[in-house]
């Protein structure tokens, strides 16, 4: 049974939603938690509350968690409401199963810094393949949402700014050196999120000069499925009649156009420029 589009899409952030979820639990238990990071969100929560009270890390991320679905739900509908149900779930299940079979109670390592390079990439790749399907963990993941969705404020700074508290008690709790690694942790992680939400997204615009302006077209329309403008051009040295013929694609799919368009028109004039976002029909939605 062949899948259909939408239902590919759908099977694909299921994917990425998974993996983000593993990612982030991973660098939460095995590098945030052991070292007292508080990087902000539950998690950082809970590593607060953990070290404070007899209750279990795990135990606090699941309770705050349930409590901030509710808000999720009611503000921002059901969709993201259910997948970020999911996610959140999936993150208290592997944070409780990592802490029954793999129990921590000290640091992998003796060199801090490089627990907390860890901890801040993989869970800043997690919360980024998350938030491109419009999910989230739960917790302060639904607060930076939220903003997004009521204020201009992209995904990173909008988290920057719900978690700067949570990371600032760290001082209070753990110390000065690991209230200094959590605030380096939580400034970092939210541009490595928005980097990597901008390079899932980032897409390909093509500038093609030639004298064959069918045989290219045509290969942009019917095989990579993608629209295409063509205008009449002539160069100022040869005065010679051309044809500039613009789209935007995929990056996997640009590799294919740029050899297919060499083996159409060997004396072609490519220009290709990176863009972060394509909004409109084929590739996102406003």
């Amino acid at each position: 049974m062949q899948l259909t589009k939408e239902q590919k899409k759908k099977v694909t952030e299921f994917i990425a939603m998974t993996l983000g979820v593993v990612f982030l639990t991973v660098g939460v238990y095995f590098f945030k938690i052991p070292n007292g990071f508080s990087t902000g969100g539950v998690s950082g929560i809970g590593t607060l509350l953990g070290k404070v009270t007899p209750i279990s890390p795990a135990t606090w991320i699941a309770g705050i968690n349930f409590l901030l679905l509710i808000v999720g739900f009611l503000v921002l509908g059901n969709a993201t409401g259910a997948k970020t149900v999911y996610c959140s779930t999936l993150f208290s299940a592997l944070t409780w199963l990592f802490e029954a079979v793999m129990p921590l109670t000290l640091p992998l390592s003796d060199q801090p810094f490089l627990e907390l390079i860890y901890a801040i990439f993989l869970t800043a790749i997690g919360s980024a393949l998350m938030f491109n399907c419009a999910a989230s963990s739960g917790g302060t993941d639904i607060v930076a949402l939220i903003l997004k969705k009521f204020t201009h404020l992209d995904v990173g700074k909008a988290l920057l700014c719900t978690d700067f508290i949570i990371a600032a008690s760290s001082f209070v709790v753990f110390g000065v050196e690991t209230g200094l690694f959590s605030m380096m942790g939580l400034f970092a992680k939210a541009f490595v999120v928005d980097g990597v939400i901008e390079n899932l997204n980032s897409c390909k615009y093509f500038v093609v000069i030639t004298t064959k302006r069918d045989e290219v077209s045509e290969y942009i329309t019917k095989s990579l499925k993608h629209g295409a403008t063509v205008h009449a051009a002539e160069g100022e040295y040869t005065h010679e009649g051309k044809y500039m013929v613009h789209t935007v694609c995929r990056r996997a799919e640009a590799v294919r156009l740029r050899m297919r368009i060499k083996e159409i028109d060997p004396h072609s004039f490519i220009i290709i420029t990176t863009s972060s976002e394509i909004i409109g029909r084929g590739f996102r939605n406003v």
